[in-house]
């Protein structure tokens, strides 16, 4: 594993350029380049936040609940389909043509229609935003659980090992990698359709997300609050990619010398 020194000094090239572009977008704008009415400076967005910091705090934990709701269940969906797939063929030949095609209807198209059908806003915000995480996470770990070593399995079947007790013993530990793979994207989905639902919900009120706080400003056309609402969407996608990669990092990064 890195010294937490030398991987600091590996992101040092990122942070410099995440510098410079704030530094000169702060500098265009107060130096009259761009009008502050159309692009705010990075610090009136950081002092918008600060100013409105409870109601922006709320935002942000309304989507942050619906995210990672939809990202569990989107795991317990995806792993379980991807294992009842492994071990019945014929059912991931029922099933899978139904999962493909919920995966490349668009959401916005989806996303009314649960909104009419599901009366509880919270539910009907999570599940559109399961739709978008689910397929990632079931294709990734099928796909894993049919990389298994092929002389392996020949050898567990020669044992007389039974279905489960493959998918326990191999199957399962040779997944992971695929598995957090599609975490990884499952992740960034999950808050881009926790987001877009809320968006087609146009909902608003106290119990409502970030998506619900643009709206709001963008009626107002209020640029600095809009910019705020969608910082925080960012560096939410970030810290849940963040996450994701410690967890690979702890999960399978020591025998990959990581």
């Amino acid at each position: 594993m890195k010294p937490w020194g030398s991987r600091a000094l590996s992101h040092l090239p990122a942070a410099l350029l995440l510098m410079a572009l704030f530094g000169g977008w702060e500098a265009a704008v107060r130096a009259g380049a761009v009008p502050p009415y159309l692009l705010p400076a990075p610090s009136t967005i950081v002092a918008t936040l600060l100013g409105d910091a409870g109601s922006f705090a709320a935002a942000w934990w309304f989507t942050l609940k619906v995210t990672l709701g939809a990202l569990a269940l989107a795991c317990a969906s995806g792993i379980a389909g991807a294992a009842l797939f492994a071990l019945w063929p014929a059912m991931e030949r029922a099933v899978m043509p139904l999962a493909i095609g919920l995966q490349v209807t668009p959401l916005v198209a989806i996303a009314p229609i649960l909104l009419i059908y599901v009366d509880e806003p919270h539910t009907a915000l999570l599940l559109c935003a399961w739709v978008v995480a689910f397929f990632p996470i079931l294709s990734n770990t099928l796909a894993g659980l049919r990389a298994t070593d092929a002389g392996l399995s020949e050898l567990f079947q020669l044992c007389g090992a039974t279905r489960w007790q493959r998918l326990r013993w191999l199957l399962v530990p040779g997944c992971v990698p695929y598995f957090l793979a599609g975490l990884r994207i499952g992740a960034g989905l999950a808050l881009i359709g926790a987001v877009v639902a809320e968006f087609a919900a146009g909902a608003a009120g106290s119990q409502t997300g970030l998506a619900s706080r643009m709206l709001e400003a963008s009626f107002r056309t209020d640029m600095p609050r809009m910019f705020a609402c969608l910082s925080l969407v960012v560096l939410t996608g970030l810290g849940l990619y963040v996450a994701v990669a410690a967890l690979e990092r702890a999960w399978v990064g020591a025998w990959r010398g990581r």
